[in-house]
Parts: C-alpha cells; structure tokens; sequence
C-alpha cells in the first residue's frame, strides 16, 4: 500500500513540469488556432544555447534559465511569422479551391506542412550548434529527499509543482479579466469578428506566441535543472508530453491541462513501476491515442466536453 502510494505521489509531482509545457501548447492553439509542430524543436535549440551559454562562458543557472526564455521566445516569433503570417498572405486565393477540390482548408494544410518543416530545420540547428550527445546544463536539483510517513518526497519537484498551480491559475484570472486577456480569448472564438471589433490582430496573436513561450521556456528550464542535461531526444519529448497534456484536459482549457498533466504523471509512474521503461512510454503514446480518439469524436457526457479558456 505504501509502495502504491510513494508512486501516485511521484506521479502527481511529474505533473508540474508536464502541466507547464502542455499550457504554451494550449495558448498556441487558443490563439493560433493551429497545433504547432516546431514546439518541441524551438524548446531544444533554446535549451541548446542555455547549455553552451553554461559550459563555454559560465554564465550562472539564473542567466542560463533568462537566456532559454528569451530565445524560445525568439524562434517562437519567427515560428510565428514563417507559418502563419506568410500563409496568411499566400493561400488566401486558393482557400476557396483547396476547400471544394480536397476538403481542407488550404492555410490548414500549409501551416501544417511548415510547421513540420521548421521543426526539421530547427533541430537540425541545434544539432549541428552542438552535435554531442549529452550537454551538461545547470544542476539545481535537490540532492536530499524528505521523509513524510515513510514516503520519500523531492523537494524541487514540489516547488515546480506548486510554480505550476500558482502559474495555471494566474493565466486563467488574466485571461478572464484583463484586457488583453479578454482580446486573446476573442480573438481564438473568431480572428473576423476580433478585427470588426477593432482589436489589433497581429499585436495579439504575437502577445499569445510569447506567452507560449515564455512557457515553454519555463517547463524546459524546470526539467531540465532537475536532470542536468540535454539531449537531441529533448524536443521530441516536449512535443510528445506537451501534447498529450493538452489533448487530455481539453485544447483551448487552461485548468484543464493540470488534470490532463495529472493523469498522464500517474498513469506512467504506474506503468513504469509495473512494465519498466517500455511500460512508460507505451503508457504515454496509449494516452495521447485515447485523447486523440475523443478530441476527434467527442462524447456526450459533460467532462468529455471541450471548453476554451476556462
């Protein structure tokens, strides 16, 4: 019984770092109306740079984590620009073809399609800035655990734990009564009616990109302070967490990442206990699946539902 619990408690603290990454790929999609591909990529070139920033010049752990925020913000604008501004401009007279010839939206399809083509781009820099293999990166991790009723429990993973809530519930108090967060929360319901009413568009889909990624940014930093290292498989992780975190809670729904990271941490601690590391991760692309199979044909009962920006 003990066992069963010191691995649901683990679990449960596996959710903070998930939760953060899954809510920057919510607000992308809130605002963007698009699941961008170049996420995971855009976190390993930043971290990338953070690591090099780290071992070359010995830039502290704190500069470290303002260096990743800023460049995952930097390649997020120009994720941003690439994929949606150019295809806003460039398939706007063959939407109307595109859509009676295949059945899909011809913008749908390019941003997709370019999306897929930064991630290849940019990990594909990131690779050749720091071909290794493992890359060291500041180490803050907790080298003690605390005993509570013999459960051992990773203060550092509580503190990310508690920096996630605190994170979830703020964004959902500025999106709910800030001005920008009500323009970002119009602007995901219809970008025609958001710029009738007279809101800057562009302004707020670039505000919307860097709160992603100043989330993400985040999430990467947390993660990988408690492994102290950085490996090519980093960005592929991200993606792959990220969005099974925010399938599971509902794309679009800020508190409903938490519960979708929370399944998801426990669900694999489980699995892992059980199956080992294979276990794991079948655990996790099972969930990704099943969320996959709802999103696309939605049940009728209330919690199945998909709500935006709650």
């Amino acid at each position: 019984m003990l066992d069963l619990l010191q691995r649901t408690l683990e679990g449960l603290l596996e959710a903070g770092p998930y939760a953060l990454i899954g809510l920057g790929l919510t607000i992308s999609f809130g605002v963007l109306r698009r699941i961008n591909l170049a996420f995971g990529a855009t976190a390993l070139l930043a971290a990338y740079v953070g690591s090099w920033l780290h071992v070359r010049w010995g830039v502290p752990p704190l500069g470290v984590w303002v260096a990743v925020i800023v460049i995952t913000v930097m390649v997020g604008f120009y994720v941003e620009w690439m994929c949606f501004d150019i295809a806003d401009d460039s398939v706007m007279a063959m939407r109307r073809q595109s859509s009676v010839a295949l059945g899909l939206d011809a913008r749908e399809a390019s941003v997709l399609a370019a999306s897929f083509a930064l991630w290849m781009q940019i990990e594909q820099v990131a690779v050749n800035f720091q071909p290794n293999h493992l890359h060291p990166f500041p180490d803050l991790s907790s080298k003690l655990n605390f005993d509570w009723g013999g459960i051992d429990l990773r203060p550092d993973r509580i503190l990310v734990f508690l920096l996630t809530s605190g994170l979830i519930a703020g964004l959902s108090i500025w999106l709910k009564h800030s001005q920008l967060g009500l323009g970002i929360r119009a602007l995901s319901s219809s970008q025609a009616a958001a710029q009738v009413c007279g809101l800057n568009v562009l302004r707020l889909r670039y505000i919307g990109t860097a709160v992603s990624c100043v989330l993400c940014g985040l999430a990467s930093c947390a993660v990988l302070s408690m492994d102290g290292q950085v490996t090519p498989m980093f960005g592929m992780w991200v993606l792959l967490k990220g969005l099974t975190c925010a399938l599971l809670g509902g794309l679009g729904s800020v508190r409903g990442v938490l519960g979708g990271a929370v399944l998801l941490g426990i669900t694999e601690a489980h699995a892992q206990s059980l199956w080992g590391p294979i276990g794991r991760d079948a655990a996790t692309w099972g969930l990704l699946l099943l969320a996959l199979v709802v999103q696309t044909r939605p049940l009728k009962h209330p919690f199945f539902m998909q709500r935006r920006f709650e």
